[in-house]
């Protein structure tokens, strides 16, 4: 429920003035305001002089680091962050975190948790695993807290650390398409969120149930003004404004085209793919004559279904760079825990691409005599669009991931 913002910011003061604050970030802006600085983080340090509360600013260009005394040195420090119009705030202590959002209205969306213990490690040592988003977090509580989750959770979230630029400021836009029961939906919102991030995230499933679900869990954690899900196919579903970010995580075979087609479409700065299921490749590989002199490949079954899987991705990532994307396959979660560890990682340059790109990818295609359902969805030539906001065009841009 929303608070008073006067009040929950002066429970913010507390816990940042409080020597059991570990870290505390204030980002984003309140609507209609504009702070001085894009983002603080404030953590105690231990100097020679004694202990020191540091406060770390960025103006997006550079940052910029001091320390202050406890005591009046602090206070007035912490007022001044307070005064700020931040959109968000987010404070750990050894005993408590907080999570703040101003509101449209100018009110306080306020998150109160219990800390709790990091995970150790089952190896008789004590050795503490150290996770992007604690196993302790009480959202494990609602999506469920297996060790397995806990490690695909934790895989998705570095992957998605890698693509996003440690810099990243402002809104961010994000689709999750073919959410399914969405939990890894709700820790990518939980992990954007506590980077001080102003996040609102919108994720798409075939089935009504599985929207009344996930909305009803989205109400329960107190998210449901910044976390939505609607009934749709990934294809036709009404999501406005277009996205920044396209998740599509496990969309079985030509689904996953599908979201990356769309993805393309909106010219979303960012993508993330985890591909399941191949079929549409196995099935067209099944009834063409294998090319000399690769007919081992796909003699035995099982080798011509994992031969398709690896050219399925490979023709992706080939079309996702003709449309002016920079896109690498890399691993998602060990081998050892599932089959389906590939993830497309992809970041829009919005570069043209290069004769030697287009040659490469239709040598493939015509080699193999197969169709992919992507390049159906997309058009045949790619638009010359000027670079991305946020990245230089890559000297390597033509090199494979």
């Amino acid at each position: 429920m929303p608070e008073p913002l006067d009040a929950a910011l002066t429970e913010v003061r507390a816990l940042l003035l409080d020597p059991a604050l570990t870290r505390a970030v204030a980002a984003g802006r309140r609507r209609g305001h504009r702070p001085s600085v894009v983002r603080a983080e404030l953590r105690p340090v231990a100097l020679k002089a004694g202990p020191r509360l540091q406060i770390s600013t960025s103006d997006g260009s550079r940052p910029y680091t001091r320390n202050v005394a406890p005591g009046p040195e602090a206070d007035a420090a912490v007022d001044a962050l307070l005064a700020e119009p931040f959109g968000n705030w987010h404070v750990e202590t050894a005993d408590a975190t907080l999570q703040l959002r101003v509101t449209k209205s100018g009110e306080a969306q306020v998150h109160r948790a219990a800390a709790t213990r990091p995970a150790v490690e089952p190896d008789g040592h004590d050795r503490v695993k150290d996770y992007l988003l604690d196993p302790g977090d009480p959202i494990f509580a609602e999506i469920g807290g297996s060790a397995a989750k806990r490690r695909q959770v934790d895989a998705f979230l570095r992957a998605l650390a890698a693509t996003l630029p440690d810099d990243l400021t402002g809104p961010l836009r994000v689709v999750d398409l073919g959410c399914g029961n969405a939990y890894l939906t709700f820790a990518a919102y939980r992990w954007l969120a506590r980077r001080g991030l102003d996040v609102e995230l919108v994720g798409v499933d075939v089935r009504e149930d599985q929207r009344r679900r996930n909305t009803e869990l989205a109400e329960r954690l107190g998210w449901a003004d910044r976390v939505s899900f609607v009934a749709g196919t990934i294809a036709d579903a009404v999501v406005e404004p277009a996205p920044d970010l396209v998740l599509a995580l496990h969309a079985c075979d030509t689904a996953t085209d599908e979201a990356l087609a769309r993805a393309v479409r909106w010219q979303a700065r960012w993508v993330l793919a985890a591909p399941c299921c191949h079929h549409d490749v196995a099935a067209q590989l099944r009834t063409r004559p294998t090319p000399a002199p690769y007919e081992l490949l796909t003699r035995q079954g099982i080798l011509r279904e994992r031969f398709a899987d690896v050219l399925t991705d490979a023709l992706r990532a080939g079309l996702l760079r003709l449309h002016g994307y920079r896109a690498e396959v890399v691993e998602f979660v060990d081998s050892r825990h599932t089959p389906r560890n590939l993830l497309i990682r992809a970041r829009r340059t919005g570069t043209a691409p290069a004769p030697a790109q287009r040659a490469e990818y239709r040598e493939l295609v015509d080699r193999w005599a197969v169709t992919p359902r992507l390049e159906a969805l997309l058009p045949a030539v790619m638009p010359h669009t000027a670079p991305a906001p946020d990245a230089p065009v890559p000297d390597d841009v033509a090199a494979a991931p």
